[in-house]
Order: structure tokens, then C-alpha cells, then sequence
């Protein structure tokens, strides 16, 4: 099965930087992108950046400018540079996996990792 881990998240002071990591260990599935994702107290999950196998990346207007998604395919890692944090920032943030079954039935799923705390204090 697929499996996500994420770390980095912690405590940082508005405009300063973090860098959260993921790591994802799969059998039997193939990994076609990757995302990260936050969700902040009384608010919706909300897609932060996503890049697909090829390097094509995108991002949220919220953080576009700011934060930095960065993935390596033979390692399957995801990387989200968050620079010029700010207060509104503060969420629990996920890392996503899609993956494909190799083995049949060949179906296509999302999978996440269980979140790290991202906290900007003012």
C-alpha cells in the first residue's frame, strides 16, 4: 500500500521560512503526482501545490510567489518551501499521493499522510 509521512511543521514567526517534507513508500502502486494540502481550524481542506511526475506544478493564489513544491521522482519525495510565512498560514498541512494499482484491478486513488502542524505566530 501507499504510505506518507510528512515532518518539518513547527512553530515559526510571520515572514520567516519552514520546510516541510514528505515521504512516501509504495508497492504495487505507481505514484503519477503528488500534492500538499492544509486545513486550518473551522476551515474547508484546501489544495495548496500539486506536481505531477513531470514537473508541472501548481499552486494556490494564496501562496503562489511564496511557497515552493519540489519533488524527486526516484526517491518519491515531496518538498514544500514555505517562504514569507504568514499568520493565516497556520493549518495542519498533508501531503497527497495519486497513485495506480499495478496489479489488478488497476484503480487509481488518493492517498494522504496524517498531517504536521504548521504554526505562524505574529
Amino acid at each position: 500500500q501507499v504510505q506518507l509521512v510528512e515532518s518539518g511543521g513547527g512553530l515559526v514567526q510571520a515572514g520567516g521560512s519552514l520546510s516541510l517534507s514528505c515521504a512516501a513508500s509504495e508497492r504495487s502502486f505507481s505514484i503519477t503526482a503528488m500534492g500538499w494540502h492544509r486545513q486550518a481550524p473551522g476551515k474547508q481542506r484546501e489544495t495548496v501545490a500539486t506536481i505531477t511526475n513531470g514537473g508541472i506544478a501548481n499552486y494556490a493564489d494564496s501562496v503562489k510567489g511564496r511557497f515552493t513544491i519540489r519533488r524527486d521522482n526516484v526517491k518519491n519525495t515531496v518538498a514544500l518551501e514555505m517562504n514569507s510565512l504568514k499568520v493565516e498560514d497556520t493549518a495542519v498541512y498533508y501531503c497527497s499521493a495519486e497513485a495506480v494499482r499495478l496489479a489488478f484491478p488497476r484503480t487509481r486513488n488518493t492517498y494522504w499522510g496524517q498531517g504536521t502542524q504548521v504554526t505562524v505566530s505574529s
